[in-house]
């Protein structure tokens, strides 16, 4: 086509057709256009769809693993405060058991010549004294009481026991209120007792 026909073409209306653009060298061996490597200079890449997803479950997924690092940290710190309680409360009760067998020592008022049984509750089970005539009337009017210690019951003034209580209340096995209801210490009364008159 000659230049007057081109442009005898242009003055028609029609448009010169513009040159091919060849394939950038770049974009064959997989690398991006030059137009995103342009834009890339200003922005960087932009992130992969998905991306985004995969990153925050992997935080959630450390959060929780942290979450799971505080706690179980918190319960062994629970246990060995407990531990450490347990046996600091083990420790306090071995003193006082000791002192109380070291205050007990040669007071116990048990008869060898005792017959009668006085029964009574403690712990939760029914358990029994041997004690003389006088020693019963006496542990009823609330003159004598009862400690345990070692598996043996003791029986001993209402002063000694009064302080056996304050060194381990627990050793008390009974003590008897004479002012109290007689439903309060069923045991008192003589139908528990054992008769004089009766042959073993």
């Amino acid at each position: 086509m000659s230049n007057s026909l081109r442009d005898q073409l242009m003055g028609l209306g029609f448009k010169a057709p513009k040159p091919e653009r060849k394939p950038d060298a770049r974009r064959r061996k997989g690398g991006p256009p030059q137009g995103e490597a342009r834009k890339g200079k200003g922005g960087g890449k932009r992130p992969e769809p998905g991306r985004d997803r995969k990153s925050s479950r992997g935080q959630e997924e450390i959060d929780l693993a942290k979450a799971y690092a505080i706690r179980a940290q918190r319960e062994k710190q629970e246990r060995i405060e407990a531990e450490k309680k347990k046996q600091e409360e083990a420790r306090l009760r071995r003193e006082a058991r000791a002192r109380l067998a070291k205050l007990l020592e040669g007071k116990a008022l048990n008869a060898d010549d005792a017959d009668i049984a006085r029964h009574f509750e403690y712990g939760g089970k029914i358990k029994r004294i041997y004690v003389t005539a006088d020693q019963l009337k006496a542990l009823n009017a609330g003159e004598l009481g009862v400690v345990q210690q070692n598996g043996r019951y003791l029986l001993v003034t209402a002063e000694l026991l009064a302080e056996a209580e304050k060194v381990f209340a627990p050793a008390v096995a009974l003590k008897v209120d004479p002012d109290a209801p007689a439903e309060d210490d069923p045991y008192a009364d003589p139908r528990y007792q054992v008769p004089d008159d009766l042959v073993w």
